[in-house]
């Protein structure tokens, strides 16, 4: 039997406020507080609640048979949190149907795998205690920022105890080979990986609402059809893509919401099923490996990461930021910490990008040299504070071994404080028993 794997991804980044090179030193808050609500509640009315609205519908009438994994960013979450908590209880609804899995990510949607390994890890594992935190499950299959994949990155992921990973279909990776199979890593053999079905994901995606496309309007019956019509033997098709598709992107008008609604129906028709990914991966086997020497992504023509470290200023930018890193991770204070995790958002590199301009899009900045200049501010100024609470003229690994023996000494003194309170007691005691 054929099935369909739907994957989402939901991210919200905090945007930076305009931060002039003068409030360097003097303003340590970088957030557009505003903006950032604005948008959240904004896409969470028209995108969030009603599409959660539709899955769990779609779960209910299908009896079951319909299944979807997300991946939501803990940046989105923490968002989500502050300002529109209905939307995590509505996710939390979704999860109590057990026909929704929740995959891992890096937890600020950054781009830590391609520059900062042990940040990658670190991330990795933040965002799993994020979710176990709010869904009470712990995620098994990992899928990367913007689904940026690579060799080296499969080995880390692996190494983190994951078996499967999702990631981009690319044509100049597969080759002759059809994406609607199961893969394994070429270095990591054990990871199995889904790949991005990019003709059926984006005839939803890109073209739903396109009224100049020839195969408008697009109907469940007739993209089931198309499905259906796909060799026996290709028995997984990955559809993955970003949630603001449902309600955003295709507002509601385009009929986006009725056409998820009918798709349980005519797969039903046609024998197709919906599949987790973890069940995918339970269920199926590799039939071949992948290599993929260099990171791809699921952005542009090019599906590589130009889009975000294509141009001298998005590399310096980033040069600059996991520079700081391993001091950063010394460090446990909770704003500082806090403010790592906003900053390294893919987002701010993504404004950056001189291949965008012109093309609207969703940046902030009126260009990507303003987005540049802002973020280098706020950057300089989450630098200076950072070196303020570490002198420069201590070596990381002499500040490591320093800050451990603190620890260490502070663990001691408060194992002391507990052994004089118990002898106290005793002693309290024993007089008592004298009188």
């Amino acid at each position: 039997m054929k099935t369909i794997c739907f994957y989402f991804q939901i991210h919200q980044p905090f945007r930076l406020k305009r931060y002039r090179f003068f409030d360097i030193g003097n303003d340590h808050y970088y957030y557009d507080d505003f903006q950032n609500e604005e948008i959240i509640r904004r896409i969470a009315e028209k995108c969030y609640l009603p599409a959660n609205r539709t899955i769990l519908e779609m779960i209910k009438s299908s009896g079951g048979k319909f299944k979807v994994a997300f991946s939501i960013s803990g940046v989105a979450l923490e968002q989500m949190e502050i300002y529109t908590p209905e939307v995590i209880d509505s996710f939390k609804e979704l999860a109590a149907t057990g026909n929704v899995e929740f995959l891992s990510e890096t937890y600020a949607h950054s781009l830590s795998s391609l520059g900062d390994v042990d940040e990658f890890k670190h991330q990795i594992e933040k965002q799993e205690d994020k979710i176990k935190t709010l869904f009470g499950v712990k995620p098994s299959v990992f899928r990367n920022t913007e689904l940026i994949y690579s060799d080296d990155i499969s080995e880390v992921v692996y190494g983190m105890g994951y078996k499967g990973m999702l990631t981009e279909g690319a044509k100049h990776i597969l080759g002759w080979k059809s994406p609607n199979y199961m893969y394994s890593s070429s270095v990591q053999p054990k990871l199995q990986l889904l790949l991005k079905n990019d003709r059926f994901s984006e005839d939803i995606s890109d073209r739903f609402s396109n009224y100049g496309w020839n195969e408008y309007p697009l109907t469940a019956d007739k993209y089931m059809s198309w499905i259906a019509a796909t060799p026996e033997s290709e028995q997984v098709i990955n559809l993955f893509m970003n949630y603001e598709v449902l309600g955003s992107l295709h507002p509601a008008e385009t009929g986006i919401f009725e056409f998820f609604k009918a798709l349980p129906r005519y797969a039903a028709e046609k024998g197709i099923s919906f599949s987790t990914p973890s069940e995918v991966f339970a269920l199926m086997k590799p039939v071949d490996q992948i290599s993929v020497p260099y990171p791809i992504s699921w952005v542009d023509e090019e599906r590589d990461c130009s889009s975000w470290l294509g141009n001298v200023l998005q590399k310096e930018a980033f040069r600059k930021i996991c520079e700081i890193g391993e001091r950063v991770r010394l460090c446990d204070m909770r704003r500082i910490r806090q403010d790592w995790y906003y900053l390294q958002s893919s987002d701010h590199f993504y404004y950056m990008s001189t291949k965008h301009m012109g093309k609207g899009g969703f940046s902030p900045y009126d260009n990507p040299y303003d987005a540049f200049n802002n973020y280098m501010n706020v950057l300089s100024d989450f630098i200076e504070r950072v070196k303020s609470q570490f002198p420069e003229t201590i070596e990381n690994e002499e500040l490591n071994s320093l800050l451990t023996t603190i620890k260490n000494q502070g663990k001691e003194i408060e194992d002391l404080q507990k052994e004089i309170e118990r002898l106290k007691k005793k002693a309290t005691a024993a007089v008592k028993k004298a009188k």
